[in-house]
């Protein structure tokens, strides 16, 4: 699976007393599909996954898919603290077409994470998951850092795919990229103009088409089904991918040889991450530069400090759903929802 580009790291809606928002969820994600964004990431950090139960996860993972355009790739965060549960939300996540999954180090039993022990999780994972593996790292919220030679032991497995890396570090980005350089190349479909082919584009999908009364001698309206036309792809090798989680550290990481990013930024400006990931890769490196430091104090504020709440009220003055916060998690006071308008002042969503 080719996982490359900018993805939005998608918050889950709530109601005021806390109930999912599914509707909500679904306009968001229909409008994140209309974005130039290589796709969402369901269920991650920004989506308050750990504060959700089984049914409010699949709930929202059926929801995601159903609003998602068919070429807009996919990926479930899945995580939980057994590999039979992570393997289980794994498989309901390839029921519903996703097209890969994002796996946390668990860490409720900290002193056990031995790197044996977390080469053992991950490896279990990968053998069952129907879905590619994508590695996530996130020291702020799992408290454990995934050495880096445990990362390029992992790459050697055939279903993990890469690694979402958010320690905002852009020498563990190179450290990264320089030591699964030698990881197992994969072949993988992608479109005439290399960009990734979905499962969900992958399937032939059935058109119904009524056809009127008048037309039939018989008088009575029937229902027929065409076939859409099959897509055209074409193949490329694929080694291990991977994604920086900082929008501060976006373009440095990039240029440190990271394929893209998985970023809570994007939720709210989408625009503004996929502007710096386009001119780097048009070489326009004054341009990336510009667009870049647009970013990175507005991220490190919004993002980084003032966390999920302030994420989701800047949804809220993007024009995005955002909404409340699942307690415990404290609500903004008016000063710092000010301040996030001021910060978002001219930033393209």
């Amino acid at each position: 699976m080719l996982i490359e580009g900018v993805f939005a790291a998608v918050p889950t809606p709530f109601y005021a007393d806390e109930r999912v928002y599914l509707r909500k969820m679904e306009a968001n994600i229909a409008r994140y599909s209309r974005s130039l964004l290589a796709g969402m990431v369901v269920l991650g950090s920004t989506g308050e996954a750990a504060l959700l139960n089984d049914e409010e996860s699949l709930e929202l993972l059926r929801a995601a898919a159903g609003a998602a355009a068919p070429e807009k790739v996919l990926i479930a965060g899945v995580s939980r603290e057994s590999v039979k549960a992570t393997v289980e939300l794994a498989e309901a996540a390839a029921g519903l077409g996703y097209d890969a999954v994002l796996v946390r180090t668990p860490t409720y039993y900290s002193r056990l994470l031995t790197p044996a022990f977390v080469l053992h999780y991950f490896r279990c994972v990968a053998d069952r998951s129907p879905l590619p593996v994508l590695l996530y790292n996130i020291p702020q919220c799992a408290p454990y850092m995934i050495p880096v030679e445990v990362v390029a032991e992992l790459a050697q497995h055939p279903n993990i795919i890469g690694i979402k890396d958010s320690s905002g570090s852009v020498e563990r980005i190179q450290q990264i990229v320089a030591a699964t350089k030698d990881a197992p190349r994969r072949a993988t479909t992608v479109t005439p103009i290399f960009e990734a082919v979905t499962g969900r584009m992958g399937t032939v999908r059935e058109r119904e088409s009524v056809v009127s009364a008048g037309d039939l001698s018989a008088g009575a309206a029937v229902s027929t089904m065409t076939q859409a036309p099959a897509i055209k792809t074409r193949s490329k090798e694929v080694g291990f991918q991977v994604l920086c989680g900082s929008e501060s550290a976006l373009l440095a990481s990039l240029e440190s040889g990271a394929n893209g990013a998985i970023l809570a930024f994007a939720a709210f400006a989408p625009q503004a991450c996929q502007e710096v990931y386009l001119a780097w890769k048009e070489h326009e490196a004054g341009l990336a530069r510009d667009k870049q430091e647009l970013i990175t104090l507005p991220g490190r504020r919004i993002v980084g400090q003032l966390g999920i709440a302030g994420i989701k009220y800047a949804c809220d003055y993007n024009g995005y759903f955002g909404g409340y916060a699942r307690k415990p998690l404290l609500p903004l006071t008016g000063r710092e929802k000010q301040e996030i308008e001021a910060l978002l002042a001219g930033i393209r969503n």
